[in-house]
């Protein structure tokens, strides 16, 4: 699809410029009839191929995918469109212009042929699944079915809001430690090369008797330096050999199990995971889809292969009859307050706004971890730092002083 330059005179006879994108002259032409404006001159856009490639390399590095906030935008520009009465395919016009993601611009330039070739806005979605989940075109497609697409839309910018600020929470409270241990990596390399090696000299030429400490941080010296490039070589075989095993089911469902146990951070990272299950079942419950149906969805936007297996079983349970609550009960994912939240909420037939009192109630925890996760790694770090002090205040002065106390002794 090119791009073309226009002028033009809309509705009320004033002349407008800018660009759209068309097949060619005539498909741009007829594109601004339908946005009222009569087109005076259309010229096309000669794009540069450095620019070109710059943006195959941008799609390629960013795989297709879209930034939440983004989305974020992308739902709230089109609730206030749903809401204000527009037309699915004009606002989708519209949003192919104003977005600033390459990626989204040319979703939505799809999905609005596939609206004029007579598609309906949620299979035109679900045409482009790395940008828009299941979740998100399931409850598009309930808006569409009841007449409540602006809703919709209303919901999932709830939705996503919530999940961007845990994920910002979640950076926020791990951007310290992961400063600390990058500037300890970055000491232990500095020490190994340029540090260690003038003293072991120093202490080679004296003929000095050295204590175990020192002959163990020169050993780790002489092994760095010697033998860094197999070392490197080695972190990169495991990083990759690691990333091919997170392709395959069982790999990723192993470390996906494995993730949730990790000392400190794993309950964190099972709450909020639960939070959002907690939310996003509530939405669809109060979509108005079946329970198996939303907890399918749910699924699938769980992202934690682990979590997604527990999810599925629970509702094999309700299809074979029992309750929410057993199957709920079954899973072991609950504690015994939230287990007696949705109890409550099927004895009341309330079971969405229990759920989303449920996704409140982990997102307060999750808060909770997050605000002391710095004052519990704080010791960790701490003593690592202070091993480090020791050994090298063991490997490197205490030679230093036998040797200066065996000079005063002569």
């Amino acid at each position: 699809m090119a791009s073309f330059n226009y002028t033009g005179r809309n509705a009320s006879g004033s002349q407008v410029k800018g660009s759209i994108d068309a097949a060619n002259v005539d498909g741009a032409a007829e594109k601004l009839f339908k946005k009222a404006i009569t087109p005076i001159a259309i010229v096309a856009i000669k794009k540069s191929t450095n620019s070109a490639a710059s943006a195959d390399v941008f799609e390629v590095f960013n795989n297709g995918r879209v930034s939440l906030e983004e989305l974020i935008v992308f739902c709230r520009q089109m609730y206030a469109l749903m809401r204000s009465g527009v037309p699915i395919l004009r606002a989708i016009n519209g949003m192919v212009e104003s977005a600033n993601s390459a990626n989204l611009k040319k979703a939505l330039s799809d999905i609005a042929k596939q609206l004029e070739g007579g598609y309906t806005f949620s299979s035109a979605l679900n045409a482009h699944p790395k940008i828009f989940d299941h979740l998100f075109v399931s409850l598009v497609h309930v808006g569409e079915n009841t007449g409540q697409l602006d809703q919709s839309f209303l919901k999932l910018t709830s939705y996503l809001e919530r999940e961007l600020d845990t994920r910002k929470r979640i950076k926020a409270a791990l951007r310290y430690p992961s400063m600390v241990l990058i500037a300890i990596t970055a000491a232990i390399v500095i020490l190994n090369i340029f540090v260690i090696p003038t003293f072991a000299d120093m202490f080679s030429r004296l003929g000095a008797d050295l204590p175990l400490a020192t002959r163990f941080i020169i050993a780790s010296s002489n092994l760095f330096l010697n033998y860094w490039p197999y070392m490197l070589f080695g972190v990169i075989f495991i990083y990759f050999m690691i990333n091919k095993s997170l392709q395959t089911k069982q790999g990723r469902l192993q470390w996906d199990r494995r993730k949730i146990k990790i000392p400190i951070i794993g309950s964190i990272i099972e709450r909020s995971i639960l939070a959002r299950f907690s939310h996003s079942f509530a939405i669809v419950l109060k979509a108005g889809l079946p329970m198996t149906t939303g907890l399918t969805l749910v699924a699938d936007a769980v992202d934690n292969s682990y979590m997604q297996g527990k999810i599925a079983a629970m509702r094999q349970g309700i299809e074979s009859g029992e309750s929410l609550l057993r199957s709920s009960v079954a899973s072991g994912l609950f504690t015994p307050l939230v287990l007696q939240m949705i109890a409550v909420g099927e004895e009341t037939g309330r079971v969405d706004e229990l759920l989303a009192e449920v996704g409140d109630y982990y997102e307060r925890e999750v808060d909770y971890d997050l605000s002391t996760l710095t004052a519990r790694i704080e010791p960790l770090l701490l003593i690592v730092v202070a091993v480090m002090v020791l050994v090298l205040a063991l490997g490197i002065f205490t030679p230093m002083w036998d040797m200066a106390s065996a000079m005063q002794g002569k």
